[in-house]
C-alpha cells in the first residue's frame, strides 16, 4: 500500500511538451474515465461493473463485462464475454466479444470464440479463430416460411388469370 491514490507531480527536470502524451500517461478525452487496469502478472476473476475503460496486461476471467473500452495489451489474457463500444486486442482473448463500434486486432493479438462486430481492422499477423459476425444496420425482417410461401402462390395466381 506503498501507492497513493493522487497522482504524483512531474518532476522538476521533466518538461511537459504541450500535445505530447508521456510514455504510460493515459490518453484521454474530456472528462476523466473510470479505468480499471489489470496489471501484468495479475490475475482476476468475477465480474466487474462501472469500469468504462478496461485494461488487460494480465489475465481476467468473467462471466459478463460491460464496458465503454477495452485494451487487451500483448501478454494480457481475457476468458469470458464482453460487450463494448471499440476494442484493441494486442493479446489474447478467448470467449465471446461484442463490439458495438470498431474492433482492432494487433500484430501479435489472438481472437479465438465467437465475435460480432461494426468495424474490424485486423494487421498482419493478428489472428482469428472461431465465429466472427459483422454487425449491420437494422436490415428488413425477413416474412417467415409460410409467408414467403403464400405471397409466392398469390403471384403464381395473378399471373395466371
Amino acid at each position: 500500500m506503498g501507492r497513493t491514490p493522487f497522482p504524483t507531480p512531474p518532476s522538476p527536470g521533466a518538461a511537459a511538451r504541450p500535445g505530447v502524451t508521456p510514455p504510460g500517461a493515459a490518453r484521454h478525452n474530456g472528462p476523466e474515465r473510470r479505468t480499471l487496469v489489470v496489471g501484468r502478472g495479475i490475475s482476476v476473476q468475477g465480474s466487474v461493473q462501472d469500469a468504462e475503460r478496461l485494461v488487460v496486461e494480465g489475465t481476467v476471467e468473467s462471466s459478463l463485462i460491460t464496458a465503454t473500452e477495452l485494451e487487451v495489451a500483448q501478454g494480457g489474457v481475457f476468458r469470458g464475454a464482453v460487450e463494448v463500444e471499440d476494442a484493441e486486442v494486442a493479446g489474447t482473448v478467448d470467449g465471446t466479444l461484442t463490439v458495438n463500434g470498431s474492433l482492432t486486432i494487433r500484430a501479435s493479438g489472438r481472437l479465438i470464440g465467437k465475435a460480432k462486430c461494426r468495424r474490424l481492422q485486423v494487421e498482419e499477423g493478428g489472428q482469428i479463430t472461431g465465429q466472427l459476425e459483422m454487425i449491420t444496420e437494422a436490415a428488413a425482417p425477413r416474412p417467415s416460411f409460410n409467408e414467403a410461401a403464400e405471397s409466392a402462390e398469390e403471384k403464381n395466381e395473378e399471373a395466371a388469370s
